[in-house]
């Protein structure tokens, strides 16, 4: 069995991936899968250079943003990746980010539980009324709740997949993380 390394855009995401794989009865040093975070997704070259086919060659598997997604298909052409779709390649899209899939597959009530779980509630109610964000969608609030602080987001990635009814998880992480048996 080869290497399966997932690009991902940083820490939360690996977080969020391991913990769903978990969830979901993977073992991934067993399955050979390794979660990389690149840093952000304009590190893909690098990546591909080191993994890719031109480097190990490991099947190749990824979660990026939807506004990284032109980026990310085009480093993977020119790594001679391809052709097909970011789906077909196995590279799955977040809408906005994958704290947006959260938030949207958990609900704002349930997120906000979750963070009430945290004693936080009363931050982030703060965090609502300052006047750049009390206008904003309650979703965006907690967006950049999720994002403000050092550390919340890995912390709450944990926390939200956690949180997820079984067989809930947003589409794009669950199409990863069935991805890894489909090459196994």
């Amino acid at each position: 069995m080869g290497t399966t390394t997932v690009l991902v855009e940083g820490e939360s995401d690996r977080v969020a991936v391991e913990v769903l794989a978990a969830r979901l009865g993977h073992d991934l040093t067993a399955e050979g899968v390794q979660v990389m975070p690149m840093g952000g997704a304009t590190s893909i070259i690098h990546f591909l250079d080191r993994y890719g086919p031109n480097g190990a060659a490991h099947r190749l598997l990824g979660l990026c943003d939807e506004g990284e997604s032109p980026g990310i298909a085009r480093a993977l052409s020119r790594a001679g990746i391809g052709p097909g779709s970011l789906a077909e390649l196995g590279f799955y899209v977040c809408h906005a980010d994958l704290e947006d899939e959260l938030i949207r597959a958990l609900g704002t009530d349930r997120v906000l539980d979750v963070i009430d779980e945290q004693g936080e509630l009363a931050s982030f109610r703060l965090l609502q009324r300052q006047p750049s964000l009390r206008d904003r969608p309650v979703t965006d609030q907690l967006r950049r709740f999720l994002g403000g602080r050092s550390g919340n987001k890995v912390r709450y990635a944990r926390l939200l997949v956690e949180a997820l009814p079984d067989g809930e998880a947003p589409l794009p992480l669950r199409r990863l993380v069935a991805a890894f048996a489909a090459g196994s």
